[in-house]
């Protein structure tokens, strides 16, 4: 009896064995096609992923020009034939904070011009150690809000230990990258940029993302040293002419209309645009 068991279960056993070889012999074929398919498939997925990081690259080639032959203060890249200017580190955060720079630059003259009301959302872009951005929380109030965006973390902690010293509630930070402020879409009412856009290296691709976050009748100002005065003590690189500013912002991907040029500060003027209404 234990003899017929042992051969009845080598039988089973066996018939196992062949029967999963035959198994692996017809299917092998379907299995072999559906993992060729698989990768295939994941071959072109990731050929379709790749490509549009071609293609951006592409464009950024076309979009910027990097000479070897240029002014030793700026980064050696153009763009629309304006050279981009280093930018500003925070250990120049002093020079910010400098108890001239109301004289230089009227600050309390540019906020006033700046037409702000209390409840708006002002995005202070490139605040830096956040001198403009306390001046502008004060006027918008409450109610309102400043959104004070830096590339670089040091200049937003040296902010943020101001406003948490003097308990201001109505600053908000926002570590940009290069390429973006990273602000939500139509959340600003006004986006101002104090000397700081000629340093952007990718002025285009900021200006787009930047442009969605703003508020259809919102504005964009342009707070740029007079490169039209040769009378203005600074750096070349770091001057923009209305011409420029103009010629850089208005392209239809942006949205935004020139509404004015304030020319009521000593060394700088303010231009201004709008987004067109949807």
């Amino acid at each position: 009896m234990t003899s017929n068991r042992r051969s009845f279960r080598l039988c089973c056993f066996a018939c196992a064995v062949l029967g999963a070889v035959l198994w692996m012999l017809m299917f092998q074929p379907i299995f072999n096609k559906s993992f060729a398919a698989d990768k295939k498939a994941d071959n072109e997925k990731s050929a379709q992923q790749a490509k549009p990081v071609e293609e951006v690259k592409a464009k950024e080639a076309e979009r910027y020009q990097i000479r070897e032959d240029h002014d030793p203060d700026g980064i050696g890249k153009f763009y629309m034939g304006r050279e981009i200017a280093y930018v500003m580190g925070f250990p120049a955060a002093t020079w910010l904070e400098r108890p001239e720079r109301e004289e230089e630059e009227r600050l309390t003259l540019l906020v006033k011009s700046l037409k702000l009301k209390p409840g708006m959302v002002v995005a202070d872009i490139g605040a830096g150690s956040g001198v403009i951005s306390m001046m502008m929380a004060k006027v918008v109030g409450k109610t309102g809000k400043v959104i004070a965006v830096d590339i670089q973390q040091e200049m937003l902690q040296l902010l943020g230990d101001k406003i948490k010293d003097r308990n201001i509630k109505n600053i908000e930070l926002v570590l940009g990258s290069d390429k973006s402020p990273k602000l939500d879409a139509d959340s600003v009412d006004l986006a101002i940029m104090v000397d700081v856009y000629h340093e952007f290296e990718f002025p285009y691709e900021t200006m787009l993302e930047l442009s969605k976050a703003i508020k259809p009748g919102g504005r964009v100002a342009f707070v740029e040293y007079r490169k039209e005065d040769p009378d203005v003590p600074i750096k070349l690189v770091h001057k923009m002419s209305e011409k420029q500013i103009k010629a850089e912002i208005i392209q239809p991907e942006f949205g935004l209309e020139w509404k004015e040029t304030v020319r009521t500060l000593p060394r700088q003027h303010i231009v201004v645009f709008e987004k067109t209404k949807k």
